[in-house]
């Protein structure tokens, strides 16, 4: 019986990416139950707060369900009094989502919990470490973002020259 083709991926940035992302969203579940928070819910809001007034297409696309699935959390959410609904001033086929003012409360503790949970993960990796380390996901993410999505699976992937993997630096403050 011919031996199955192995690979360690122990080193593997895709799967590490991947681990990690799942350890912070179940540690992050586990802080933000106080609120009373699904994690369908809190990515649904941590969404608006990065894009609020995006339209209902847009943040389902983004968070990758379908549009009765985020119908039904948005209904949930309003229900709280935390989003609002509108038409879009242009096309009134289309709603805009929105935050209200009564989920500010909510938002600071969540934005803390975050923030907490940000420090925790990074504990023992110095400043100039967590900079570089966070320049270095933007640079893979440029990269994937200017995949082309209808790229044939067979086609090589366009070079990225050392000018355009690059990715400014934040300001110190």
């Amino acid at each position: 019986m011919p031996r199955m083709f192995r690979e360690d991926l122990s080193r593997n940035f895709g799967f590490l990416l991947n681990d990690v992302a799942r350890l912070m969203r179940t540690a992050y579940d586990r802080r933000i139950r106080k609120l009373g928070l699904t994690r369908a819910q809190w990515w649904v809001l941590t969404h608006l707060f990065r894009g609020d007034g995006v339209s209902q297409t847009e943040l389902a696309e983004t968070l990758e369900i379908e549009k009765p699935t985020l119908g039904r959390l948005l209904d949930r959410l309003e229900a709280k009094g935390w989003i609002r609904r509108a038409h879009d001033a242009r096309d009134r086929r289309m709603w805009r989502v929105h935050l209200t003012e009564e989920v500010e409360p909510a938002l600071r503790t969540m934005r803390a919990l975050a923030a907490e949970l940000r420090r925790d993960a990074l504990a023992g990796i110095g400043a100039e470490g967590r900079e570089r380390f966070v320049d270095t996901l933007l640079a893979i993410k440029g990269n994937l973002s200017r995949i082309p999505a209808n790229m044939p699976p067979d086609a090589p992937a366009a070079p990225v020259g050392p000018k355009s993997a690059t990715v400014p630096r934040r300001r110190s403050r």
